[in-house]
């Protein structure tokens, strides 16, 4: 009978569960890398989405004071009345400190619009105190940011999302395995040594995995929340199967009420602002998010003024549903299911709506850090195989290819994301489909950076991306000031700090990106490093030993 201990010792032994997880945590996240990467950059700066959109409108004039939701919501209605009467359903965001115009969109009727398909939406921006359209240049704003995040923007949109959320899992993956794999990992958050190669850009990944390590997790978990019905629909199609019970579930998750059957009796829609100002008496005055009519101009009107997102960490639907012809009150909806609240919560989390200015900056910076992590970590896959090739300065063409799509992905992102910014400055304002020519924009450059990876060496094209980057940033603000009536020195004499803080934000980034240059170009690889040894071998063993001392 043959014991354990019998087994030979030259017999291989299995990896130990460190080294199976750090097999994985490197796999998943090299996998995944490129996408995860894009993802939280983008996801990172829409965070401040509105101020970007008013960045991207400067047309829009600065104002101090928010106006008055009632009176704005009024207006809006009004002009939408007046433009689509027979929408079956139109919505209107309210102004607030941070979106300044009227956000609105409508449901145009069946038989209508360009596709006559029965799907067809219209949108405008109106100015809250005259209540009609705002002059500015067409643009998709920070907008683009948001849903590059999770949709990647050319494929089809369920496509993207089920990418996302195939990404998402991996990130997961990599943080369960990545603490499994650092026994050491919180001892090694305030262990950092400069120019020691892998030890460097591992240490530096150690620190900025443990930084952030709670909001990681908890980003990457709830992002996978925000999309559960597409990922695993499977419970809603097995309980909720009849229509009634389907609108049950949409209660709980949506403040958006679906259009009923319109009478064909016309009748007037009553005051919106005494609407709102209910809902303002319950909520608060600047907690009124959202008013939704369906049906206006008919005796089956209805109105629903949606509670908005700040003061509570929660994304479920809290509304007041008004009759539209009569303005009576006719249902006030402030609480859902346990499960459906579990899920606002959580959906609450992963946006950071609910915050104030501060929270936000905490989730950007916390945020960025999780970028950098899955950056160095890209780039710690190559310092660490580089030092394993036959021969590193001609390395194998998979080596090469990862290489390469890391500058593009880490560099050339920083130079794309400008470039949709100077799109918006650049391209002329009457141009045809503006708006999608500045995407174009962004993934053209994106593409060009790619290229010039492909063909430069690599250390060369580390540094001259990140130059690059450095300058568009840092230029914006001089493009800005040249080709619009909204210059840094202005905004800061008129207290717009939107404007101001997006502007010196664009500065700072463009230093980070100075610093990454420079460091980059100071190190030595493997070539550099085998040139300095035989002049350091001849250095007498006191000298090299008072050096060490020193």
């Amino acid at each position: 009978m043959t014991t354990y201990n019998d087994v030979p010792d030259d017999e291989p032994k299995a990896p130990g569960i460190r080294q199976t997880m750090s097999d994985l945590h490197t796999w998943a996240g090299l996998l995944c890398g490129w996408f995860l990467y894009a993802m939280f950059l983008t996801g990172t700066v829409s965070y401040f989405k509105d101020e970007i959109s008013q960045w991207m409108r400067p047309e829009l004039p600065h104002r101090a004071v928010v106006p008055d939701a009632a009176e704005s919501a009024q207006r809006i209605a009004n002009q939408l009345i007046a433009l689509v009467p027979n929408a079956p359903q139109w919505s209107m965001r309210l102004p607030d400190e941070r979106y300044t115009t009227v956000d609105s969109f409508w449901r145009l009727p069946r038989g209508q619009g360009p596709a006559a398909n029965g799907r067809n939406f219209g949108s405008a921006n109106f100015d809250p105190l005259t209540g009609e359209k705002v002059a500015s240049r067409e643009t998709v704003g920070g907008e683009f940011f948001y849903r590059f995040h999770f949709q990647f923007h050319y494929m089809p949109v369920l496509w993207g999302r089920w990418l996302a959320g195939f990404c998402a899992m991996f990130m997961l993956v990599a943080i369960v395995s990545g603490v499994i794999t650092h026994k050491k990992i919180f001892t090694d958050f305030f262990t950092f040594r400069w120019g020691k190669g892998q030890r460097s850009w591992l240490d530096a990944h150690n620190a900025l995995s443990v930084f952030g390590l709670p909001f990681h997790f908890m980003i990457t978990y709830t992002g996978l929340v925000t999309l559960m019905a597409l990922y695993m629909p499977f419970g809603e199609q097995a309980v909720y199967k009849t229509p009634a019970q389907k609108q049950e579930m949409t209660s709980q998750l949506s403040a958006f009420i679906q259009p009923g059957k319109a009478t064909g009796q016309p009748a007037a829609l009553a005051p919106v602002d005494e609407m709102v100002r209910q809902a303002q008496a319950r909520w608060g005055e600047g907690n009124v998010g959202r008013v939704t009519a369906t049906n206006a101009g008919d005796a089956a009107a209805r109105v629903s003024v949606t509670r908005g997102e700040e003061g509570r960490v929660s994304m479920s639907p809290q509304y007041m549903l008004f009759d539209g012809v009569s303005g009576k009150l006719l249902e006030v909806k402030e609480g859902v299911g346990p499960a459906a609240e579990t899920r606002g919560v959580l959906y609450s989390l992963h946006l950071g709506r609910f915050s104030d200015l501060h929270m936000r900056w905490l989730y950007f910076i916390v945020s960025l850090a999780g970028t950098a992590m899955v950056g160095t970590g890209l780039v710690m896959w190559t310092v660490k195989r580089r030092q394993k090739l036959g021969n590193p300065e001609r390395p194998h063409f998979g080596f090469r290819l990862v290489e390469k799509l890391n500058i593009a992905s880490i560099a050339g992102l920083s130079i794309a994301m400008a470039g949709f910014l100077w799109g918006n400055r650049l391209l002329p304002q009457g141009m045809a489909e503006r708006t999608a020519w500045e995407v174009h924009v962004f993934f053209i450059v994106w593409a060009l950076t790619l290229a010039h990876a492909m063909l430069r060496p690599s250390r060369r094209a580390w540094i001259e991306q990140f130059w690059v980057g450095a300058a568009a940033l840092a230029l914006l603000p001089v493009v800005s000031a040249l080709t619009t009536e909204r210059p840094l020195w202005r905004s800061l004499a008129q207290g717009d700090w939107v404007f101001a803080g997006f502007e010196l934000m664009l500065w700072v980034l463009a230093g980070l990106h100075v610093w990454l240059a420079v460091r980059t170009a100071r190190h030595q690889g493997p070539k550099r490093r085998a040139a300095r040894a035989p002049a350091a071998s001849n250095v007498p063993a006191g000298a090299a030993m008072a050096k060490e001392g020193a």
